[in-house]
């Protein structure tokens, strides 16, 4: 892995590009020339081509515009080897595959581009680059565009509307915010909150906050978006900015006006009244189930102390619960002995520490913590029970780091409050700055007796944190409530988040209001024309003109029904309907029970749209367990894995424990609401719990398909006790001990006798955990001493003491940390631990290890190279998608027709589906091999066990070479190189030295240490400068691997998200190291990724910004991750031209990751996306509170519940147990319910077009006077009884496409990215179909009308029934049977409800109806008068077969010359085998591998005449890189035979000759 940026021709891949840079620039006849001609530059926000939406920039600054500073040109070096004038050496991999996917209607799968010659389809314009060139062709940046965009924003925002907008907002906050609702902002304080330390002396009189006046806010927190104030007005805001519902708004006040509406006066407003109370009930209960929730925090108990009795304790509702409170307070007494704060009797400290609720607490208060305890909000440490004071503080809520901190009381008040008389006579005075949001950063003071000490960091705890492997800790609240940091950091006033699909059905609602305008012109027109030509000269019309306002209105409200009332209504229908089938028993978590949950139904649809995903690492990514995985000692690699075992015994116990007690509680490993189980438990259930994934723990994870030859630690531990003298030996137990002795865990003794860990970090106990697993035990740690337990080469069992005298503690700056023992024969012995590249030059043969390094990192490079120069050739478009499935070109059609026998055709089909599948998901993964035996140098001794390379524990000669372990430079290079496969694997690694030094040399530094130690200026500098006299010429003792372990699935979710078109970054408030660590893990990096790092530290962000974007503008790198850091993120966000530079480059990059970032700068980024790319839809995922705020700030806020509780699923719109469910979530769920949605609308649409158009078409019959063709109790019910349950079903049911295959092609979720389902595009044509359809419903109907006999019923009413009947079964079979894909029982069977009610309809009516005369002859009509003759029946059948065959015929066109990819699927769905080879490769760890040695033979010895689907290769591949090199997974191997070709022409030593832009077809 590379993290340099000095190569400018590195840039992104070829499937991201946005134009070419490399071309020259064209400025006329542009697109963009009318931005050209004022002379501006501005950045465009466009729904972009590439695998994301980007940014991009059109026109130039004026070429006379001079540059200034650093904003000046800066050109890109030449390369030699890449001129962009010749198109032959223009990277086609690149710049011809970045076709537009917008002009397609199939998926464009981002790593297949066609190769094809000149300029590709859809290619952007050269114009709208942000780059110029000069007169040499070279390409140039201008930096300046950037600045000069930002002086025009900042003009603008000094123009007149900035300046009324301001004038506005300022009135507004002064009169209604601060005026009427009372909500004044504090100004800050003088010199901070000021809080006395007295026992008990808030609970009597509340402190005052001098901001505000009044006491300080209580500890009440609300994350519900409601209150029972602002509920009602809230949601009528937000109900009516629903454009249909305030079009129907202003229809019922119309028709409230007397003589205006034909219709009634209340047809429209109570209908309305009932659906938006509907909705607003919805949406309350949603919001108040987030109440509840919070209710669960607010009730929390906390321990206050009360010496003075104030608090009365509410007495227990239940007898039950008093008796449940009795006994955890009987528990809560007994534990008080073990307390340094025990020096009085337990009942009577009771009655002075008291229970109340977290909503209660006060600032100034005093309270109690207990190990695993919550803090209920911002304390000042004022004692702590661990050693020397110290409290160990877990803050992953909050920052998201694994590591425990360490907090220690002020001096001044440590021994002050160490005892409960102490802390009554205690007046200390505490001042803490006024609350804000900076998480890393705190400023305070302590005066006491006239003394006064700083408050830090080290001082204060946060509210979100857990108290960890410390017994007790006592603090004073400084903080409460909202203005806890936490809860600074979360978002204010969140807005109700709103379905993607709802902009565009607004402007569907604007079109369809001046639809109805015009037809109300229309026939208002109309109308006055007939008066002039009829009514005038009717005898018996006289004076019965309308006025003008009575036909306008009247016309209006007539044709209001085209925007159908039930729109919104039925769609909430339909979205409860999708929630209960959101209920998939694949989204269910057994381990701990969870199921997936709903929080709101609201943004359904959304789901099936995301462009971004911002996911948490730690809980989310990662199960918070850190494992001891590899290590090399000697020159020699090994696998530890003793713990995957272990764990899978534990679990297979505890899991027959839970059946025997035939329940489905939680397990002990498990939690349940906010309770953090004990950090001494480490009793997990294993990820991997199959032969399948056990074997996959010795594979690398970032190179799934390469097989690692490693042997196990048992063999190691076995050849020490059979070879015990020999140099590897010594060394190797060298190694152990170093791991045993370098750390500062403590041990502890359990009931059980069992010995478990405290560590400050995860790290550290993986590190002791894996050393008791290889023999050496921590059994003691008494003061200054350890005490080791082992086995000598005898078997004897030896007990040690090892005398501790330094601790040389790490932290961020060093890297390392050293601990100096003496050792049980008396010799003094240094250990360090560290990163490699602070360790190597610590070596006592520094020079030799460096040369070995760079040789090593060499080899690296150049693989790293060949990777991504492979990569980019892939991506440049092996084979074209649109070529292999298309109607006239696939595969499968040929094959189906040159095969007679449909076996042979399905099992051929079934054949090339699974190889083409296979290539897609092996893209990055079948040169792994090749590459590492072209680049690696693996010793002969690598190869001479192959029974250890199975997992034999048996021993054979040749295992270790003890030559190697006796050469320093042999060592030194295979421990670089193993150190390097780790880390591309995404383990963490640390380099183990050590160092015997004698008694005067350990004497003379001990007393430079002690002065630095005890230096009250600069210490913790003094320190380090101490520490590097002695921490040099160090032994290399070996390298451990340290695996966070990711959640099950986490790599495969991400890759086929990745595949899906979605981008995934990761934002973490952990350490840079381990973030870039779990992107390589989790394949958000790959191992030939370039990764860019920006660090404001050490670089000019300005230039480096510049140079990556120059670099990946190119358009040549092939996997690109950009690294930015919270100090780094807050220097960009003050600089505008910064901050629009970064976000330019992010939105390019492959992926980004944002480490030490604060909760507000994880919602900040979502929110700046947001902006960049208004058309993009954001996702993101968490699992803590500090993910809160980030999840508000999204399109789509997924929380989950599982380990870690249910701070973020509580506020989030959509909860699930583990991130890999994710995938079906998006893939399948969303897909079905974008779709569903979108075809629910659009059929809505339609059938309203088809039905209200014939009364329009029929007003030109009755003079425009308004008369309705239909009868009046018939058009009532219309969408009620006759066509709502069509569009209800379909967008409940509908599915196109098959789980299976939506999971084993993520390709396909780019339908609703594209927003292929639901556009203006798509509703036009819907929208001409139903004008043709009602047209020619009409003109059938009135046909047969007009040539009816005298002697039949020629009225009105059977007019109107014919086209209502029509209209009715046109609707029903369009919608559930050539609409509805997905066909069940529930269809068909509202299908025949519709039907049959319909004439069930007419009977009733027909036999109830008043015997009247007027327009409608209603009574027995139906059964005697035109339902019993045939021509009325005939007619009917006649138009519906008509309607029928034009759209079929439509259909037919479509998918025969213009076919989309769900079509071409569902015909794949359709042929045989194809469902099992879907379900195969659907399957979340489904991955087909490159199998070696004799698993490549047994595959038949003819893998080269395996067939590709339909490959393209490049003229220039070689012979191993086509695609019939490809092998795929033994059970594969198994079901597929394949047919050999015949040699001869067109045939090779690898099979069938492949020609560039030829195709195979199959024999």
């Amino acid at each position: 892995m590379s993290n340099h940026n000095d190569n400018p021709e590195r840039a992104e891949t070829a499937r991201q590009l946005y134009s070419s840079p490399d071309s020259n620039y064209i400025p006329a006849n542009t697109e963009t020339g009318e931005e050209r001609r004022d002379g501006t530059w501005r950045p465009r926000r466009t729904n972009t081509d590439s695998s994301a939406h980007r940014v991009r920039f059109s026109t130039h600054v004026p070429y006379d515009e001079a540059p200034r500073g650093i904003d000046a040109t800066i050109r890109t070096s030449a390369d030699p080897q890449m001129d962009s004038n010749d198109p032959s050496q223009s990277h086609t991999s690149s710049s011809k595959s970045a076709e537009s996917r917008g002009e397609g209607r199939h998926v464009e799968y981002a790593l297949d581009r066609p190769m094809t010659g000149g300029k590709p389809r859809g290619f952007m314009d050269h114009s709208k680059i942000s780059q110029d060139t000069d007169d040499t062709g070279r390409d140039t940046f201008r930096l300046d565009n950037y600045r000069a965009w930002v002086n025009r924003q900042r003009k603008r925002a000094r123009g007149p509307r900035a300046r009324f907008e301001k004038l506005f907002n300022n009135y507004y906050q002064k009169w209604i915010i601060e005026g009427l609702l009372r909500q004044k902002p504090l100004p800050p304080s003088r010199d901070g909150r000021h809080i006395p330390i007295s026992a008990g002396a808030v609970r009597k009189v509340p402190l005052i906050d001098e901001r505000s006046g009044s006491h300080y806010i209580s500890n009440f927190i609300r994350s519900s978006r409601y209150t029972k104030w602002s509920f009602v007005p809230k949601q009528l805001y937000f109900q009516f900015s629903k454009l249909a519902n305030f079009y129907f708004l202003i229809i019922a006040v119309l028709q409230l006006i007397p003589g205006l509406s034909t219709t009634g006066s209340y047809t429209t407003l109570i209908p309305l009244l009932v659906f938006v109370s509907i909705s607003m009930a919805k949406e309350g209960y949603d919001d108040y189930r987030r109440y509840i929730l919070d209710k669960t925090e607010n009730l929390a108990p906390a321990w206050v102390l009360d010496p003075d009795g104030t608090i009365v304790t509410p007495p227990c509702k239940t007898r039950r619960k008093g008796f449940n409170l009795k006994r955890r307070d009987k528990e809560r007494v007994e534990e008080e002995g073990m307390t340094e704060l025990q020096n009085i009797t337990e009942n009577k400290e009771e009655s002075i520490w008291t229970k109340i609720q977290w909503q209660d607490l006060r600032v100034g208060d005093v309270v109690r913590l207990r190990r695993d305890d919550s803090v209920p909000a911002d304390i000042i440490i004022l004692h702590a029970t661990g050693h020397n004071g110290v409290a160990y503080i877990e803050t992953m809520a909050l920052d998201g780091e694994t590591n425990l901190k360490s907090k220690q009381a002020c001096s001044l008040l440590a021994n002050r409050c160490d005892t409960i008389e102490n802390l009554r006579n205690c007046r200390a005075e505490i001042v803490s700055e006024d609350p804000n949001a900076d998480l890393y950063n705190f400023e305070g003071r302590v005066t006491l007796d006239g003394e006064t000490r700083p408050l830090t960091m080290s001082d204060v705890v946060y509210r979100g944190s857990t108290l960890r492997n410390t017994d007790e800790v006592i603090g004073v609240v400084i903080n409460t409530g909202e203005e806890c940091k936490i809860r600074m950091n979360a978002n204010k006033d969140v807005r109700a988040k709103a379905p993607k699909i709802q902009n565009l059905l607004n402007r569907i609602v604007i079109l369809l209001v001046l639809v109805v305008l015009t037809l109300t012109v229309g026939c208002m027109g109309g109308y006055y024309v007939w008066r002039g030509a009829y009514e005038k000269h009717a005898p018996y019309l006289k004076d019965a003109g309308v006025p003008f306002a009575h036909i306008w209105f009247g016309f209006i409200i007539a044709f209001n029904t085209l925007i159908p009332l039930s729109l919104y209504v039925s769609l909430e229908i339909i979205k409860v309907g999708q929630f209960i089938l959101l209920g998939d028993v694949e989204m269910y978590d057994p381990e701990t029970d969870t199921p997936m949950v709903v929080n709101t139904t609201t943004i359904l649809e959304n789901l099936g749209q995301v462009n971004y995903i911002f996911s948490d690492k730690t809980g989310t990514l990662t199960e918070n367990k850190m494992r001891f995985r590899k290590l090399s000692v000697a020159g020699t690699a090994w696998l530890h894995d003793m713990d995957i075992e272990r764990d899978r015994l534990e679990s297979k116990a505890r899991l027959s424990r839970d059946d025997r007690k035939g329940s489905r509680r939680p397990t002990d490993g498990e939690t349940q609401g906010n309770v953090v189980p004990d950090a001494d438990e480490r009793v997990e259930t294993p990820l991997i719990n199959n032969q399948h994934q056990f074997d996959s723990a010795r594979t690398s994870r970032a190179r799934p398909g390469h097989y690692q030859p490693i042997p196990k630690t048992e063999a190691l531990l076995d050849y020490i006790r059979q070879h015990p003298h020999t140099t590897f030996s010594i060394k190797a137990r060298q190694f152990l001990l170093c791991v045993a002795l370098c750390h500062t865990c403590l041990p502890e003794v359990k009931e059980n006798g069992e010995i478990a860990f405290q560590a400050a970090s995860p790290d550290e106990l993986a590190l002791v955990q894996a050393a008791r697993d290889l023999g050496y035990l921590l059994i003691d740690r008494p003061a200054q001493s350890m005490k080791l337990q082992f086995h000598s080469s005898e078997g004897e069992l030896i007990t040690e003491t090892y005398e501790v005298l330094d601790v040389i503690e790490f932290s961020s700056k060093r890297k390392r940390m050293s601990i100096i023992i003496r050792m049980p024969d008396g010799r003094v012995c240094v250990f360090c631990k560290g990163a490699d590249n602070v360790m190597i030059a610590r070596l006592r043969n520094a020079l030799l290890a460096k040369q070995k390094a760079s040789a090593v990192e060499r080899r690296a490079s150049k693989r790293k190279s060949v990777e991504a120069e492979r990569a980019m050739s892939r991506l440049s478009g092996t084979y074209s998608p649109r070529n292999s499935m298309s109607k006239r070109n696939s595969v499968f059609r040929r094959t189906s027709r040159r095969k007679s026998a449909e076996a042979n055709r399905r099992s051929v089909v079934s054949d090339d589906l699974d190889t083409w599948l296979t290539r897609r998901e092996t893209l990055d993964l079948d040169d792994a091999v090749r590459i590492d035996e072209d680049f690696s140098t693996p010793r002969q001794s690598m190869a001479l066990s192959p029974v250890l390379l199975a997992g034999s524990n048996e021993i054979y000669e040749g295992t270790v070479d003890e030559s190697i372990a006796a050469d320093d430079g042999a060592i030194f290079e295979r421990c670089f190189q193993h150190i390097g496969e780790f880390a591309s694997e995404g383990l963490r690694t640390l380099l183990f030295a050590y160092r015997y030094i004698s008694n005067e040399e350990y004497e003379a530094w001990k007393s430079v240490y002690r002065t630095a130690t005890t230096s009250l200026v600069d210490r913790q500098q003094r320190v380090e400068e101490a520490a590097e006299l002695i921490e040099k010429d160090f032994d290399l003792a070996g390298a451990s691997a340290i695996e966070d372990k990711l959640q099950q699935g986490v790599p495969e979710t991400i890759e086929k998200l990745r595949r899906a078109n979605i981008k995934v970054w990761m934002l973490t408030g952990d350490k840079r190291e381990t973030a870039i660590n779990i992107a390589h893990s989790a394949r958000l990096a790959k191992p030939f990724s370039e990764v860019y790092i920006l660090d404001a530290t050490t670089d000019d962000l300005q230039q480096k910004i510049t140079s990556t974007l120059i670099d990946v503008g190119r358009g040549m790198v092939a996997h690109s991750v950009l690294v930015v850091d919270g100090h780094t993120l807050g220097v960009i966000e003050k600089d505008e031209s910064l901050k629009i530079m970064f976000y330019d480059l992010a939105v390019r990059m492959d992926s980004v990751i944002c480490c030490r970032a604060s909760p507000s700068q994880k919602a900040g980024l979502v929110q700046a996306i947001r902006e960049t790319v208004p058309s993009s839809l954001t996702l993101a995922i968490g699992d803590g509170s500090n993910d809160i705020a980030m999840i508000q700030a999204s399109h789509v806020g997924i929380g989950i519940s599982g380990r870690e509780g249910l701070q973020a699923a509580r506020v989030a719109d959509y909860s699930i147990a583990q991130f890999r469910f994710l995938q079906r979530l998006l893939l399948v769920h969303g897909r079905w319910m974008y779709l569903r949605t979108a075809k629910y609308i659009l059929a809505t649409f339609w059938k309203e077009l088809v039905f209200y158009i014939i009364q329009a078409q029929y007003q030109h019959w009755n003079g425009y006077t308004g008369t309705s063709i239909y009868e009046s109790w018939s058009l009532t019910v219309f969408n009620a009884l006759f066509t709502s349950l069509p569009v209800i079903l379909l967008g409940i049911f509908e599915k196109d496409l098959k789980a299976e295959t939506l999971l084993a092609v993520p390709e396909l979720y780019g339908f609703g990215q594209r927003s292929e389902a639901f556009n203006f595009k798509k509703y036009l044509s819907w929208m001409l179909s139903g004008a043709v359809d009602t047209v020619v419903i009409y003109m059938m109907v009135y046909g047969f009308f007009q040539g009816i006999l005298f002697t039949e019923n020629n009225s009105l009413f059977p007019l109107g029934q014919l086209a209502f009947t029509v209209a009715v079964i046109l609707i029903n079979v369009k919608i559930l049977i050539l609409e509805c894909h997905h066909k069940t029982v529930i269809i068909f069977g509202g299908f025949a409800i519709s039907i049959i009610g319909w004439f069930v309809w007419n009977l009733f009516i027909g036999a109830i109806y008043p015997l009247k005369f007027g327009p409608y002859v209603v009574r027995g009509s139906f059964i005697h008068e035109f339902g019993n003759k045939l021509g009325w029946w005939a007619a009917a059948g006649a138009t519906i077969a008509a309607v029928l065959a034009l759209g079929l015929g439509v259909t037919a066109l479509q998918r025969i010359y213009f076919p989309r990819d769900q079509h071409l699927w569902q015909e794949i769905e359709r042929e045989g085998g194809v469902s099992q080879v879907l379900k195969e490769h659907a399957a979340e760890e489904g991955r087909a591998t490159t199998p070696g040695g004799d698993q490549q033979a047994d595959n038949g010895g003819d893998l080269e005449q395996q067939r590709p689907l339909s490959p393209v290769l490049s003229e220039g591949s070689s012979g191993r890189d086509r695609f019939n090199d490809l092998h795929i997974n033994t059970s594969s191997a198994h079901r597929t035979h394949w047919v050999p070709r015949s040699g001869g022409a067109g045939s090779g030593a690898h099979g069938p000759i492949i020609y560039e832009g030829k195709r195979v077809e199959t024999a």
